[in-house]
């Protein structure tokens, strides 16, 4: 039985959720898992030891990852690098499903360029667009970026570009890292 850890960062908790759904499957499968956002690693260590795999998943907004993210990979880079792992990029630009091929979207690649960690592992999963809950001014950002690519403008729209399967079957690939 393998142990994973499941980190993340999320803005408004689309990202958790995604984190909690692979660790779902996780422990449908018979594994052990911890989910825990890299903030509150803050206040409880990892205790690297005790994993045999680990995922780290991160959101964009406005083409970025929150600082935090790479902070947390260059305090923990080599424990990160020293077992089986795996990033994964929650973006809504993965709505296309040529997006979601890592050579094709720019965001994981620019991850990959600026991160001091290289996984051995990527994915790429389409994120949700959910106007109503962000701030004016990220609903109206984001709605003309969208105007330019061709997305969801509605101001009440929220849609969940996520494909559940697809999540579920990466929590089963995270698994099988663990066991190699």
């Amino acid at each position: 039985m393998a142990n994973i850890l499941v980190l993340y960062y999320s803005r408004g908790g689309h990202t958790a959720l995604i984190s909690d759904a692979i660790a779902k499957q996780i422990l449908a499968n018979g594994d052990q898992c911890d989910v825990m956002s890299i903030h509150d690693s803050k206040q409880h260590p990892i205790d690297w030891s005790k994993y045999h795999a680990v995922a780290l998943g991160a959101c964009v907004l406005y083409g970025s990852y929150h600082k935090s993210v790479f902070e947390f990979i260059q305090q923990h880079q080599q424990a990160l690098a020293n077992m089986p792992n795996s990033f994964f990029c929650v973006n809504v630009v993965a709505r296309n499903p040529e997006k979601r091929i890592p050579e094709n979207n720019k965001y994981l690649q620019k991850f990959l360029t600026l991160s001091a960690w290289k996984p051995q592992d990527v994915k790429i999963i389409a994120g949700k667009v959910d106007y109503p809950s962000w701030p004016w001014y990220d609903s109206l950002m984001i709605r003309l970026i969208m105007k330019m690519t061709n997305g969801p403008t509605d101001p009440t729209a929220i849609i969940d570009y996520t494909d559940w399967q697809d999540v579920k079957a990466y929590g089963d690939h995270i698994a099988s890292l663990a066991k190699v």
